[in-house]
């Protein structure tokens, strides 16, 4: 294969043609305009070929020869929408400074839109020698196998779509109620959607999906990683692959596995449908994004793109050309070079942009703030950019907040508009429902009411600076790293043996209890124990100041066997089985019904801190705590204290005040309710000890009450008459 005549400049497309063209490909009326950064290159080949050419032989080589600031460009005459294209790169090859240029890989878009095809594990993906049954070398020599057959194919797609009407269902924070979910695992069984659509885009968004999440009541879905991603070679080995997708391949380009359609176009335009037919639904689309680093992982890992590219401007790398890891994956992206920074921008711009989503939740975002020494910097450029941007500023932005290096946990750190998954609202509430239960160490106490309370009215403790307000604050008790809210209640250990990693992977700092029984049983009164907890872990979730996040399949009690880490499990661990039992029917009516309390009474929403304050001339205030006796909170600090009264007023802002009671203890409890000013009467809304909602009753102020153990209550401030 010889390659053709150079790239041509392209007259008059553009105003400064001195200047790079934007990166990626921009089809224009004759050809298209290629720009890829490889800034310590010496030559750079765009690479054409014929669709259904998986073996690389119609490849046509075209020489990138315009160059600036490390921007390789030119125009490409008679090439349109559809065309396959990669990039091939030479320069020096000197690892200890970090290059790793090797022109027999073929290199993807970084800025593709659409990829087809998948990688193709062995030898010839790797930039240097490996051996042929393990994939293993230093890294150190470079290979001379040709990668073309063995690689994806970047694809030219048209950006026209007809969005009709579609808008942003524009929910505020404070009315946000977010479900977490795989693409795969909650429509692979659905009843009503068909087969062929299960598992895909436009499955998500099909009107049997759709039914579910508007009943349920949540106002937004967070998916899980659709970036288009590849499974690492480890578990290719073992035969499994990568089911979560935090292994990417491409930022703008939506995982062609989870289309119905068959080609690169139609996966890019179903995506797109997905959105338009959710918004109509009223529900926004929130992205799971992992700028943290690819699926080329460590210096002896494959060379796909980035580091065949500019590994030393794309990757963090110490002063001998080896990765810095502080993502426990190999390799982290430098979102402080300029080139990343921008790539990263580029790519969010063009999900709301183009793709209409409203907002992100960032994987590992410790490590997209570490600055020049490696330590956090809130004010780090790419950080800057995000909150000023006038486009990304306005949508959600959340953060994980924590990576796997030195000082890594920064929860509360991160500043506004971004909001931050509260892992201490998590591991409060399980201590209080279920870890300070099982059998532990000699010694152990467990914990009082007073952090509780902290989480339940926002976490001012570590969102009050900023005048950030508790919807900086994430909660949730499940999430899809770790255990469901059902097998919270089910395993104190996990049981990981099907991910082939002798149950070494997974966190063993769960917080949960298994009421007495490891795993199934028959025993009914540990079950009925068992769903009381469910209830309790949901209740609290709901019924707290912050933006609640649902780990989908929670609201049906779905088990994964208790496995914790169940990133490799594309099948039945994972996948949602929709054959329920008359349990998951009530829990699943709980849910709803919990939903709906918070949807109807806005003082469960609060966009300001309650600080306690006198907001009426009766006496009443903002925010007022009880003990079980009635009367304002004094026993914060002991263990034995295992119940609180969270009294929260909305009649000075016209709604109705609400009163949540909470029971840790393992027996009943005479509870007296409060009797101060503007309270008159309660009306019970919902009781955790019921299996499903129920009509309560109502009582006047400063009556007692009877508490089951370990139960949740919640009332209504109404008139008795």
């Amino acid at each position: 294969m010889t390659p053709s005549t150079s790239a041509a400049t392209a007259p008059s497309l553009r105003v400064a043609p001195d200047l790079p063209p934007p990166p990626g490909v921009t089809v224009h009326e004759g050809g298209i305009e290629v720009c890829v950064y490889a800034g310590h290159a010496d030559a750079v080949e765009l690479c054409l070929f014929d669709a259904g050419d998986d073996a690389g032989t119609s490849e046509r080589r075209i020489p990138l020869t315009d160059h600036a600031f490390g921007w390789w460009f030119g125009f490409v005459p008679e090439v349109g929408v559809g065309q396959r294209y990669g990039f091939r790169v030479d320069g020096a090859w000197d690892p200890e400074r970090g290059m790793r240029h090797n022109p027999a890989q073929l290199l993807m878009d970084p800025y593709a839109k659409a990829i087809e095809g998948e990688v193709r594990w062995g030898p010839s993906v790797y930039g240097h020698v490996v051996d042929e049954d393990g994939w293993r070398g230093d890294g150190s020599h470079p290979s001379e196998s040709d990668s073309a057959p063995d690689m994806p194919r970047s694809v030219v797609v048209d950006d026209a779509f007809d969005w009709g009407d579609d808008a942003p269902p524009a929910v505020t924070r404070s009315e946000s109620v977010i479900y977490e979910t795989h693409v795969r695992n909650l429509t692979m069984h659905l009843p009503g959607v068909p087969e062929e659509l299960r598992g895909t885009y436009a499955g998500m968004a099909h009107p049997a999906t759709v039914a579910h999440l508007t009943g349920l009541g949540v106002t937004a879905v967070e998916l899980l990683p659709v970036h288009s991603f590849t499974s690492e070679p480890a578990l290719v080995q073992r035969g499994l692959s990568n089911h979560w997708g935090y292994n990417t391949l491409g930022f703008f380009a939506p995982h062609a596995a989870y289309a119905a359609a068959d080609d690169p176009q139609g996966a890019v335009d179903e995506f797109k449908g997905m959105v338009k037919l959710l918004h109509a639904a009223g529900l926004e689309v929130l992205l799971d994004v992992v700028y943290n680093h690819t699926a080329e992982q460590d210096v002896t890992g494959a060379t796909l793109s980035f580091r065949g590219l500019d590994n030393r401007a794309y990757y963090r790398l110490d002063e001998r050309g080896r990765d810095i890891d502080v993502t426990g994956t190999g390799n982290t992206l430098d979102l402080r070079h300029p080139v990343m920074a921008r790539l990263a921008l580029d790519s969010l711009r063009y999900w709301v942009q183009e793709c209409h989503v409203d907002g992100f939740r960032f994987d590992l975002a410790v490590a997209l703030g570490r600055g020049r020494t490696d330590e956090f910097d809130p004010d780090h450029p790419f950080l800057v950019g995000l909150r000023t941007d006038p486009l990304l500023s306005r949508t959600k932005l959340i953060v994980e907040p924590w990576d796997v290096g030195m000082h890594g946990w920064r929860t509360g750190q991160f500043p506004p508009p971004f909001s931050e998954w509260n892992d201490r609202f998590r591991d409060s509430v399980r201590d209080f429902w279920l870890g300070d239960h099982r059998p532990t160490t000699p010694g152990h106490l467990p914990h009082g009411v007073q952090d509780l309370a902290t989480r339940l009215a926002g976490s001012r403790d570590l969102f009050g600076t900023r005048d950030r307000g508790p919807t900086a604050s994430v909660n949730f008790v499940a999430a899809h790293d770790g255990f469901t809210l059902a097998d919270l209640t089910a395993f104190d250990v996990k049981h990981n043996e099907d991910n082939g990693e002798d149950n070494r992977d997974g966190s063993d700092g769960n917080r949960s209890w298994n009421h007495g029984v490891e795993g199934p049983t028959e025993d009914e009164q540990v079950l009925t124990l068992r769903r009381r907890s469910m209830r309790n872990l949901l209740g609290t979730l709901l019924l707290s100041s912050g933006i609640p996040m649902i780990n989908a399949g929670d609201e049906l009690g779905r088990s994964q066997g208790g496995n914790n880490n169940p990133y490799n499990q594309d099948n039945a661990t994972t996948w949602f089985d929709w054959d329920l039992e008359p349990w998951q029917e009530d829990l699943l009516a709980t849910t709803r019904h919990l939903v709906g309390i918070r949807r109807e009474h806005p003082a469960l929403r609060q966009r300001t801190w309650a600080e306690g304050r006198e907001v009426h001339e009766d006496g009443s205030i903002d925010l007022a705590w009880y003990g079980a006796d009635g009367q304002p909170m004094q026993d914060w600090s002991s263990p034995d204290n295992r119940t609180l009264q969270m009294l929260v007023n909305g009649a000075w802002l016209g709604h109705e005040s609400v009163l949540v009671v909470l029971h840790g203890g393992l027996h009943e409890q005479r509870l007296r309710l409060p009797a101060a000013p503007g309270l008159s009467a309660f009306t019970l809304l919902w009781d955790s000890v019921w299996e499903r909602p129920e009509r309560g009753s109502t009582v006047r102020a400063g009556e007692e009450v009877t508490l089951a153990p370990l139960s949740l209550r919640t009332y209504a401030v109404t008139d008795p008459t």
